[in-house]
């Protein structure tokens, strides 16, 4: 009898961790049940999505969106600066295309001058706004926050992506692969990855992410001088999005993959996906949820520590911050490092070499209080000597490790 109790015991606890742990729909009041998301973008308390029926909004995580008042338009691009977002419009005539701003976080919408462009990608560095055109009119300029606008000498390319870090901008093209611009979007030049037609990029720090039409992903970590395919190679790569060592992709076919070791390796989750995991057109991360548009499935959303290998392993809460030695030490290629932390706070797990170059961020989000545990995976490192440092407001604390192969 204790035996079958037991074991009823187990198969519920089971099967509360398997629904749990899977994407969670949420498309109440976004525009019907099959609608398709092409965009998504948040600032601090609200998260944007665009689709064939405009803007709409949610503030509570996505369990309930409403509708904007740019209520009647394809929208393609969206891109937030603080209460200021930007739509960008396609797929119909006349005097309907080009680019809408609010400036009250999506109350109100006006189109800007640029107004007879498609717009596929739009991109904001403080006043500045770029927007990548179809119909072979590259990238259009703003330096007054959208009021006018002028073309670049990009302007021979349909530009499908845009990324931005301080002056530098990236823009993706339709089959001439990555332009960069040093000066602001003054002048252009190809990169040495020339010959891809690219869907998306995502930025950090000096690292580039570049998502293709079927060459899957290329990676440059010198701020486009070179480019390396990673081991995600064949697929359509339609969204991406980045959190510390965390590399999330979304596919034209096979939904999303995520790499937690920055691209080394990478791993399907399509879990709950059901049969809307075909098309994940657009990733954001916000509030520590990763959320996807999907084609005909709306907006998916998962908690962000599902799917970085940051495992929460204890409900108690601890009295203080700690971390932990690592295990196995010494290690090859893998080891666990485990953290506490007694109140709901940002953090940061950084692991870095003998003269102080940061190798890895495995952890930079806010995190509730308990007990959490991360994989380091040291494949690509050569033997030695390594730190591994947690940074949580006024705490900090360093401990070494060693890698032996």
């Amino acid at each position: 009898m204790k035996n079958s109790i037991f074991l009823l015991v187990f198969m519920i606890l089971a099967l509360s961790i398997n629904v749990n742990s899977q994407w969670l729909r949420v498309t109440n009041g976004l525009g019907g049940i099959n609608v398709t998301v092409y965009t998504l973008a948040a600032n601090s308390n609200t998260i944007f999505a665009g689709n064939y029926g405009g803007v709409y909004k949610t503030t509570n995580n996505g369990t309930n969106w409403t509708q904007t008042t740019l209520n009647n338009r394809y929208i393609d691009a969206l891109a937030v600066n603080s209460n200021n977002i930007f739509a960008g419009s396609s797929g119909v005539s006349g005097p309907y295309f080009g680019v809408y701003l609010s400036t009250n976080n999506g109350s109100i919408w006006t189109q800007t001058s640029l107004n007879d462009r498609n717009i596929y990608s739009l991109a904001i560095n403080g006043s500045n706004i770029f927007a990548g055109t179809g119909g072979l009119y590259g990238v259009y300029a703003s330096t007054n926050n959208g009021a006018n606008w002028i073309q670049t000498s990009l302007n021979n390319r349909s530009v499908t992506s845009i990324a931005v870090n301080g002056n530098n901008i990236f823009a993706g093209t339709a089959v001439y692969g990555v332009y960069l611009s040093t000066d602001n979007g003054i002048s252009w030049s190809q990169t040495s990855l020339n010959n891809r037609s690219i869907n998306s990029l995502v930025i950090n720090g000096n690292d580039i992410f570049a998502g293709t039409f079927g060459y899957g992903i290329y990676l440059s970590t010198n701020n486009g001088a070179n480019w390396s395919q990673t081991t995600l190679n064949n697929l359509h790569i339609y969204s991406l999005a980045i959190s510390g060592n965390n590399i999330f992709a979304g596919t034209g076919g096979s939904g999303v993959y995520v790499s937690n070791n920055y691209g080394i390796s990478w791993t399907q989750r399509n879990e709950g996906f059901g049969n809307y995991s075909s098309q994940i057109f657009a990733c954001c991360i916000f509030n520590n949820y990763v959320f996807v548009g999907a084609d005909s499935g709306g907006v998916y959303r998962r908690p962000l520590s599902e799917l970085t290998g940051i495992q929460p392993v204890s409900n108690e809460i601890p009295e203080e911050f700690s971390l932990e030695q690592n295990y196995p030490n010494p290690f090859n290629p893998t080891t666990n490092l485990k953290f506490q932390m007694p109140n709901e706070a940002f953090v940061k797990l950084i692991v870095f070499d003998v003269l102080g170059r940061e190798i890895a961020v495995l952890v930079n989000e806010e995190l509730n209080a308990g007990t959490y545990e991360v994989e380091f995976d040291g494949t690509n490192l050569p033997s030695g000597v390594y730190f591994y440092k947690l940074v949580s407001g006024d705490f900090v604390e360093t401990k070494k490790m060693v890698l032996v192969k």
